[in-house]
């Protein structure tokens, strides 16, 4: 009599299509799901808002609609600070992170969810690289929650901002945010841990193993701390005090890092350290970092690239590679750079126009479509972007929160869903 077994189970597959279309529909549902807290608690009664502010959180942008903060209680605080938190590392990575996941699809899925240029993996296997970072991130948070709570905050008031730093989402317990507090050392603590939240967590991890030198050998983060210097002397120089060093050094750690916490009234400073704040805004953190932007990475190609092509106009027969890392940069990554940074200022412009057809200003459609793209949460001028978005119609909310879920996915993977590849294949 012949025997029947049931067919073994085959390594679970998933193509790059059913990829980005997976992770794009996590998203948004994670970010409809997280409204409620907001809607049915009555503190954000347009369930627009509701989505607005989950959308902002869990994309770790950071821009609010809440009028009064601090009345919206301590359990809604908490929610704002842990969709941060949860959304700085990524919903697909904490699931590969903690689920028995692998394969080919987790390899797909942990790059819909991360799809910028990767020069320097963790690991061979994703659920390692994703148990890295989750280990790092955690390491950081609890940190950060300690050392401010040595600084005079309450445990409450520390534990939500360190979830908000490390992740450099930017929400805060306190309607005046970080400034509400006083506290010089808060702010040093908070300037350090943006930094490290816009750092490559890749490298972070070569650090924590003794790697130093592969570490100081990552073309990236020489390019981070240049900027970081360049931008606080240059601000720092603008205002023109002691004191001035401390707010040059937070604003520019909090635009390059994506954070958007605020300390000062950035109408009032001096137009070259506004135009840092706005050149950052532009910028971003670094690859494999819960930083948003355009990221240093893909800015550094560029840069290398134009040097290279001046040298061929110069002798047009030499041969000329771009190095990253102390190696031949692929021309893939220059194409992806590239295209990357042409796709995100024509969605930026492209905002512009929406946003001033639904009542506000050049400057201001200008600085909320980058706040928003670049998951920055903070802008220049008087105006309070947060309210600006507030003051906004519905369906222009709706634009600005799928516009903060393509930013936090870099664009990539949304605009593929709209290819004609995506339809073709």
């Amino acid at each position: 009599m012949k025997s029947f077994s049931a067919p073994r189970k085959g390594p679970f597959n998933l193509s790059t299509k059913a990829a980005f279309l997976v992770v794009t529909l996590v998203w948004v549902a994670v970010g409809v799901l997280g409204a409620l807290p907001f809607y049915l608690s009555g503190v954000l009664p347009s369930f627009p808002d509701a989505v607005f502010e989950s959308v902002s959180g869990f994309s770790t942008t950071g821009l609010t609609v809440i009028a009064d903060v601090e009345a919206a209680g301590a359990p809604l605080l908490f929610w704002r600070a842990l969709s941060h938190w949860l959304g700085g590392l990524g919903i697909v990575v904490i699931t590969l992170a903690f689920l028995p996941f692998a394969g080919e699809a987790a390899s797909r899925l942990f790059a819909a969810e991360s799809p910028g240029p990767e020069t320097d993996r963790i690991s061979g296997r994703i659920a390692n690289d994703a148990k890295a970072l989750a280990l790092i991130y955690v390491i950081l948070s609890a940190a950060q929650a300690i050392l401010l709570r040595l600084c005079g905050m309450g445990w409450f008031d520390a534990v939500c901002h360190a979830l908000a730093t490390v992740s450099t989402g930017g929400f805060s317990t306190k309607n005046a945010g970080i400034a509400a507090f006083h506290s010089p050392a808060a702010e040093w603590v908070i300037i350090i841990f943006m930094l490290l939240g816009g750092f490559s967590f890749t490298v972070l991890r070569r650090i924590a193993r003794g790697k130093l030198r592969e570490a100081l050998g990552n073309s990236e983060a020489r390019a981070y701390f240049i900027i970081i210097i360049v931008g606080t002397g240059i601000a720092a120089l603008a205002l023109g005090s002691v004191r001035g060093l401390r707010e040059a050094l937070f604003q520019v750690a909090s635009t390059l890092s994506t954070t958007g916490f605020g300390t000062v009234n950035l109408a009032a400073w001096p137009a070259a350290a506004q135009g840092v704040v706005f050149i950052l805004l532009l910028v971003g953190g670094c690859s494999s970092s819960t930083a948003g932007g355009v990221k240093v990475i893909r800015h550094l190609i560029l840069w290398k690239q134009t040097g290279s092509e001046m040298r061929r106009l110069l002798a047009p027969r030499g041969v000329f590679a771009i190095m990253i890392d102390g190696k031949a940069a692929k021309n893939t990554l220059v194409y992806g750079a590239a295209g990357f940074v042409f796709l995100y200022l024509a969605v930026a412009f492209l905002s512009l126009g929406v946003l001033a057809a639904a009542g506000l200003g050049i400057f201001q459609a200008l600085n909320l479509s980058l706040c928003c793209l670049g998951n920055v949460g903070l802008g220049l001028g008087a105006a309070d972007y947060g309210r600006a978005a507030a003051a906004l119609p519905a369906w222009a909310k709706w634009y600005l929160s799928a516009l903060m879920i393509a930013g936090r996915l870099e664009l990539w993977t949304v605009f593929a869903l709209f290819s004609n590849e995506w339809r073709r294949s």
